[in-house]
């Protein structure tokens, strides 16, 4: 059974194909772990860890969601949440760094720098891994952030209905996800002109499925002033 209706389901996987950047993974210097409510990114660096993609990791997160849709009932920070499912799954403690003042997505490039830079740790390349739908705003972020690293995004694979499917009886539901990923659309546009990050071509039909959901009524997650 889908979960949403045929057209938002058309409309939500055009999205998710802009968000997918699909870039091809080879070793870094660095590994930055964007902290968030998904802890299968947590899960997936871990494994990048040991397939020895970086011998680094930064972990960045803070409190910075706690009356949004990105809340979580945690009581620890997201960098913290993160840190102990790699050392779970096997990364030694002494590979990680943890940043945990960030509370968006340019303060994970900034602050992840500072605290690399703060500890002797020089690097020209960077794994940065986050959740699907946001691996082409934290490139353009990074891009600008880091405008003299090498920059590759990645997330854990798989495809819309299983991303979404997993939310199902979560506290957060597939339509707050989806709610997300189009506020998440409206940022690489505002951000790109306020020069937050770099300008990112959004094609006419993203656009067009971006305007139609927002008809539909996923506006929850929207900016309030741009």
């Amino acid at each position: 059974m889908s979960l949403f209706s045929p057209e938002v389901t058309d409309l939500a996987q055009i999205l998710w194909d802009y968000h997918c950047m699909h870039q091809s993974l080879h070793r870094a210097d660095v590994m930055l772990v964007l902290g968030s409510h998904d802890l299968r990114v947590a899960s997936y660096a871990a494994k990048l860890f040991l397939e020895g993609y970086a011998p680094f990791v930064v972990i960045s997160g803070g409190l910075a969601h706690r009356d949004d849709l990105l809340k979580t009932s945690w009581q620890g920070t997201e960098a913290e949440e993160f840190a102990s499912i790699l050392i779970e799954e096997g990364v030694p403690e002494e590979k990680i760094l943890l940043e945990q003042e960030a509370k968006n997505t340019g303060e994970n490039f900034s602050l992840s720098k500072k605290i690399l830079d703060e500890n002797g740790i020089e690097f020209q390349s960077l794994l940065a891994v986050t959740k699907p739908y946001m691996e082409r705003r934290a490139f353009a972020t990074g891009s600008l952030q880091m405008s003299d690293k090498e920059i590759v995004v990645t997330s854990p694979p798989g495809s819309f209905e299983e991303y979404f499917a997993y939310y199902k009886g979560t506290e957060h539901s597939p339509e707050d996800i989806l709610n997300i990923m189009v506020g998440d659309l409206q940022r690489i546009e505002v951000y790109g002109k306020k020069g937050f990050q770099i300008p990112q071509e959004i094609p006419e039909n993203v656009w067009n499925a971006f305007l139609r959901l927002k008809e539909l009524g996923y506006t929850k997650h929207l900016l309030s002033e741009v």
